[in-house]
């Protein structure tokens, strides 16, 4: 369906490092296509392949410390890595009703490791933001099977570094994962007559014991005063309910958007 000099020029820029989406989209030509195109190059040349990546903590290049705390606080609250057969990702769920936390998901992902593919895939209620490549193990060695409560979960050195870098990115990302801001209200007498209050506060809800514990030292480093609230006699979320604190976090965090 193409001609020759199409063919060769595309096989020209795939041999600089110009990725298939950019080549397909230069040339007008479909992506499966061109990976073909690209395969069937590397097979006559006898090229061995290596699929391209950027990883952080497989080559030397620097990446964005603040993106990442973020993202690793969006990871521990509400995200996991999917590693079976052919198919290995990093998602994140968001609330339809957030789109902007959808937008700054995709963009810390980016920031992190700009060479994989980002996605979204609409679900009942929310929106799960993608990011393919195998090396999202490498940023997240908190990966393993089962759910992150039935396991330990503990920061690497060079995680803890970053999180006592940008202690705020961590807690925004857990926030905006597994948190919220709430207004709460009560009543009480004066002058005889019901008086309603109201106050904010904020909630942190995460079943693993090891991940509130990352939450509240974080809060802690910064200032901020918290209380584990307990269910059914276990640890259940962390309250930030004292209005120094909670104007604290109003500053950082806010509601979610």
């Amino acid at each position: 369906m193409y001609d020759f000099a199409t063919r060769q020029r595309a096989l020209a820029l795939l041999r600089q490092g110009v990725t298939n989406r950019v080549v397909a989209e230069r040339l007008n030509v479909p992506r499966g296509t061109i990976g073909w195109w690209r395969h069937e190059d590397r097979k006559r040349r006898g090229e061995p392949f290596e699929r391209v990546h950027d990883c952080p903590r497989c080559t030397p290049r620097p990446f964005d410390h603040r993106a990442y705390a973020y993202l690793l606080g969006l990871y521990l609250g509400d995200g996991h890595i999917v590693s079976k057969n052919k198919q290995h990702h990093l998602s994140v769920y968001c609330s339809d009703a957030w789109p902007g936390l959808i937008d700054e998901a995709e963009e810390a992902m980016r920031k992190v490791m700009a060479t994989p593919s980002t996605g979204r895939r609409q679900k009942q209620g929310c929106i799960e933001v993608k990011s393919y490549t195998w090396h999202w193990t490498c940023m997240f060695p908190q990966h393993g099977p089962g759910r992150k409560h039935e396991r330990p979960i503990a920061l690497e050195p060079w995680q803890q570094e970053i999180v006592d870098e940008y202690p705020w990115e961590l807690i925004r990302g857990l926030i905006h994962s597994d948190g919220c801001r709430v207004t709460n209200w009560t009543t009480q007498r004066v002058g005889g007559r019901p008086k309603r209050y109201e106050y904010p506060r904020y909630f942190f809800t995460n079943k693993s014991l090891d991940v509130l514990g990352i939450c509240s030292a974080a809060l802690t480093s910064v200032g901020v005063e918290w209380k584990m609230v307990r269910k059914f006699n276990e640890p259940f979320n962390i309250s930030v309910a004292k209005r120094p604190s909670v104007a604290l976090m109003d500053t950082h965090i806010g509601p979610k958007y």
